[in-house]
């Protein structure tokens, strides 16, 4: 099955190399994507510009596809769920939650010339990171593709009720399910609390766990498709 992997702020597709190479071992066909302004000069990028690159490999996979958010991009996952819900088997979100609607992509640092630079180690200290050795943060950081302007404060815009109808399961690896399904229940994650089928699964690590533990994301994601 096509499992496409969307990773969040400041990576974009080389970041699940590693992820993708478990899943294809495990007889899956990993597609990463790399999506406008990740790299390719575009600072100019908008949200809807990424939405849309997710929307074409969505509508170029061989079947219904998995769709993998990690962190920001698990609206991305979301987003792409409500354009196509005939066309998606499952959203995974890992280590992250959707948007609703009017609610902006990924407002979450400071924005300087027109891009939002990946802000340092300090606001992911403690359970985000315990899990990454410096010579992987190293890696991150001289990695790390900073996010333009229309992408991070793009306005999220959902419109299909039918996305309440695919799949979702939530990968938790700096929190539990049990926080997660608290926060659900609490209201501060309204666009889950509304799916008709929703699972759980833990994962011992970090918040990048493509890069902690990759075969292990990996075959949680081969075990979703195979639902699928």
């Amino acid at each position: 099955m096509d499992i496409l992997l969307v990773a969040g702020l400041w990576l974009d597709g080389s970041a699940w190399d590693e992820v993708a190479s478990s899943l294809r071992s495990l007889g899956h066909r990993p597609v990463p994507l790399t999506l406008p302004g990740q790299g390719d000069g575009r600072t100019r990028a908008t949200l809807a510009d990424q939405v849309e690159a997710v929307l074409a490999a969505v509508d170029a996979a061989q079947d219904r596809p998995v769709v993998v958010g990690h962190s920001a991009a698990c609206s991305l996952a979301w987003l792409a769920a409500d354009a196509r819900p005939e066309k998606v088997a499952a959203v995974v979100l890992v280590g992250g939650f959707p948007a609703g609607d009017g609610r902006p992509y990924a407002d979450f640092f400071e924005v300087r010339d027109g891009v939002m630079p990946f802000p340092g180690w300090a606001p992911f200290e403690g359970p985000d990171s315990a899990d990454l050795d410096e010579q992987t943060r190293r890696a991150f950081e001289d990695a790390a593709i900073a996010v333009p302007e229309g992408v991070a404060t793009g306005v999220v815009r959902l419109t299909d009720e039918r996305r309440f109808e695919v799949p979702v399961v939530v990968v938790c690896p700096e929190f539990t399910p049990a926080q997660a399904e608290e926060w659900i229940n609490a209201g501060e994650v309204p666009e889950l609390a509304k799916v008709e089928r929703l699972d759980f699964v833990d994962l011992d690590s970090g918040h990048w766990p493509m890069y902690s533990k990759p075969a292990d994301l990996a075959r949680l994601l081969a075990e979703v498709a195979d639902t699928a």
